[in-house]
């Protein structure tokens, strides 16, 4: 018998047997299911806001807020100042009425809060684009530093700052799904064992007439290995159907909220959706080679 000839042969018993024994197959397939499952929302919340981060890095911006009694003389020389550094790739003035603009136009449900203000609300500020690649984190400090050193200078405030923090909760989210997403495969994997014990044992007779006509082990292995691997593919596949039904309805109904789309922007990639099915079979397959030692295929009368 050929190669494939012996491959054909074990997907069709396993087919069999996933049949015949569906009720435990599908504790063993709902429970990597739910493990893959558990482990792709948090993959693809930690994907999606790693890419925001990402995103929102590039575009971070210095703000220096101004005092109110800001003179023009004041403003020139420091303009001056912040584009002579060779990281600054932009310095733009922000007047008190542009800003209360822009306040008007980000928020139009608070814009009363502005309106009837006699005194400008919001300072003046000068907003400062970076290059990161000539700037140091040591340099970078001591030069906002100085910055908050000058005399009609309120308050100076770095985008990084934050975006550190959230770059913070997206690798604990990321720790988080790998070490529960473990634990959840572990014992996925200890149940479709514990499956591919049970049938092996229903099947001892047939086991054992199989040795007697001089089948090697591989061949009478197969069968199982093939079950192992389907329970865990078809794991993988119900783990990533639920992720796209359940991504879908969420983005429909979260649409409108901003934290909404910044989770749920994109699904997972072709790459991490194939890794999903193939981590299932292989966690299938796994759990079917390791329930299978020497002794679960011979019979007792034979072990002794």
């Amino acid at each position: 018998m050929s190669l494939w000839q012996a491959l054909a042969y074990f997907f069709r018993e396993a087919l069999v047997s996933l049949g015949r024994s569906w009720k435990v197959s599908s504790v063993a397939i709902l429970t990597i299911a739910v493990s893959l499952f558990v482990g792709g929302v948090l993959l693809l919340l930690s994907t999606n806001l790693a890419t925001v981060v990402g995103q929102w890095r590039s575009q971070a911006k210095v703000l220096v807020y101004l005092t109110p009694e800001v003179s023009q003389d004041f403003l020139d020389g420091l303009r001056k100042q912040i584009e002579a550094e060779p990281w600054v790739t932009e310095c733009q003035y922000v007047a008190p009425e542009d800003a209360r603009e822009r306040f008007r136009q980000s928020f139009p449900s608070l814009s009363g809060m502005v309106e009837d203000w006699q005194e400008e609300p919001l300072p003046a500020s000068f907003e400062i684009s970076l290059d990161p690649t000539e700037l140091t984190a040591t340099a970078l400090e001591e030069w906002l530093s100085r910055l908050r050193e000058e005399p009609q200078v309120e308050m100076v405030d770095d985008d990084r700052d934050w975006l550190s923090q959230l770059s913070a909760i997206v690798a604990l989210i990321k720790g988080i799904g790998i070490t529960l997403g473990a634990v959840l495969l572990g014992a996925a994997i200890f149940t479709i064992a514990s499956v591919i014990r049970l049938t092996a044992y229903l099947y001892q007779d047939e086991i054992t007439i199989m040795r007697v006509v001089g089948a090697t082990e591989f061949f009478i292995r197969g069968p199982f290995y093939v079950e192992g691997f389907l329970q865990g593919l078809i794991g993988g596949s119900l783990a990533l159907a639920g992720l796209h039904l359940g991504h879908a309805v969420l983005l429909a109904r979260t649409e409108a909220s901003i934290w909404g789309g910044v989770l749920l922007e994109s699904f997972l990639s072709p790459q991490h959706q194939l890794a999903l099915i193939v981590v299932g079979g292989l966690s299938g397959l796994g759990g079917a080679i390791l329930s299978l030692r020497r002794e679960t295929l011979v019979p007792a009368a034979e072990g002794t």
